[in-house]
């Protein structure tokens, strides 16, 4: 029996409005899942955030954005038919050796992909679904390596209310 997992959803006015780095030019993110609602969720939030987004739902199509305008970051979920994130991850940043990578999951599966991945040589950056907006913008900021650690208080994690903004694998 799959346990449920009560998820509250925020809304878009209430993602943050401020820029989430400080940069001339906006980092740009490709954001990649097979589930539209969380790829284009996550979208809106990012742009909201101050980034200049892509959004795929495959890594066939995303290999695609990426090869036409450079990414600063893949985010991606893991499982996805096809191409998993793991494997876009690797050719991206074969491709793209500067562009950095977030992965994220919320199935157990990852585990034996990411292990794989790592003897291989490939160390990538992983968060567990669902994850808080402003957890996922301060994980991004530290792997973009900037300080920007003020975000929208309306989205702090101590608003117990607002927990996430994905919805279940």
């Amino acid at each position: 029996m799959t346990p449920k997992i009560k998820y509250d959803i925020i809304s878009v006015a209430d993602v943050p409005t401020d820029d989430a780095i400080s940069s001339p030019r906006l980092p740009v993110v490709l954001v990649v899942d097979d589930e539209r609602v969380i790829a284009d969720t996550l979208s809106i939030i990012l742009g909201k955030s101050g980034f200049t987004t892509m959004t795929a739902y495959d890594g066939t199509e995303a290999l695609k954005l990426a090869s036409a305008v450079t990414p600063d970051l893949l985010i991606s979920d893991v499982v996805m038919p096809g191409m998993s994130g793991i494997d876009l991850a690797i050719a991206i940043t074969k491709l793209l050796p500067a562009c950095k990578v977030l992965l994220f999951s919320g199935q157990a599966a990852t585990i034996d992909l990411l292990a794989k991945a790592r003897i291989d040589g490939h160390e990538f950056t992983t968060l567990t679904k669902p994850v808080h907006p402003t957890d996922m913008l301060r994980r991004i900021s530290e792997c973009l390596g900037t300080n920007k650690s003020q975000f929208n208080p309306a989205l702090s994690p101590d608003k117990s209310e607002l927990t996430a903004f994905a919805l279940p694998n």
